[in-house]
């Protein structure tokens, strides 16, 4: 009989896989642009999601089409301005600051007054990272605000999404939208260097480690796993990038950014707990 792993484990290597993605885009972001790499990383994710999935495109309604358009414009928007933001801020900065997206979704999932403080505790820590001087940019920022407004969207999304779509026909055909609508600035951007092969082989190493590992080991832990459980082991997304980043880039964070980080994180458990959770991983 082959070994059940924990899914507990099983979400944690998603995490990792999710973040080490991001580091090893990061790495090439001196030798081809963000808008480049993430465009690279949904080509890839589209393809197997196709493969995979392989939509039924006829007998769609307008309604049915609208509603995937509008879930792979967010997952694109969301990618393009999270590399954005990586370009820009060090990777747990960035990853904390657009956990402030699901976290809002999270906390307007509960009507407790109470949760008022973790609304608190969150913009604590977004207020400490921002006033950190030199590594943390205002458009890096904003990008990172950006893609956490654009996960939010995402979560309201895929649920629409998956009434109208069985499996994973939403989220293939939305990769697909993502990547059209990404194409035009990829090729402007990069030019030549996505016919690069090796350049190549590395976007596609990080679309398996950024989208398909994370999505398909998440798929299975939630077979076994509550999905309060789950959105809390979410909640780690930041440090986890924290880590990642020291390890594959380098990146230390001040004591006053881990406190910041710290204080998302627990923001996080705590709307977690007391709300809908943050039972959509974002692909990152």
């Amino acid at each position: 009989m082959a070994p059940r792993f924990s899914p507990v484990w099983l979400v944690l290597l998603g995490i990792l896989s999710v973040q080490l993605g991001a580091a090893v885009a990061k790495l090439l972001f001196g030798e081809i642009p963000p808008t480049g790499m993430v465009w690279l990383r949904l080509v890839t994710s589209a393809l197997v999601l196709g493969l995979v999935a392989r939509p039924a495109w006829r007998g769609r309604t307008r309604a049915d089409w609208a509603v995937v358009v509008g879930f792979g414009v967010t997952l694109g928007v969301m990618n393009w301005s999270i590399y954005q933001a990586f370009a820009r801020i060090p990777l747990g900065v960035a990853v904390t600051i657009e956990f402030v997206g699901p976290l809002t979704i999270a906390v307007l999932g509960s009507r407790r007054a109470r949760d008022l403080i973790w609304v608190g505790l969150a913009g604590t820590g977004v207020l400490l990272l921002g006033i950190q001087p030199g590594e943390v940019t205002l458009v890096g920022a904003g990008f990172a605000l950006l893609a956490g407004a654009a996960w939010a969207a995402y979560i309201l999304l895929s649920a629409q999404t998956g009434a109208r779509w069985p499996g994973l026909d939403g989220l293939a055909v939305a990769s697909v939208v993502a990547t059209v609508l990404l194409a035009p600035a990829a090729v402007v951007s990069a030019g030549a260097t996505l016919l690069d092969p090796r350049i190549l082989a590395i976007g596609a190493a990080v679309g398996l480690l950024s989208s398909v590992v994370p999505y398909s080991v998440e798929m299975m832990a939630l077979r076994r796993l509550r999905p309060a459980v789950f959105s809390i082991l979410m909640s780690l997304e930041p440090a986890a990038a924290a880590l990642v980043a020291i390890l594959v880039l380098g990146e230390f964070l001040t004591p006053a950014q881990w406190v910041a980080m710290a204080c998302v994180v627990v923001a996080s458990v705590g709307a977690t707990r007391s709300g809908r959770g943050l039972t959509e991983p974002a692909p990152d």
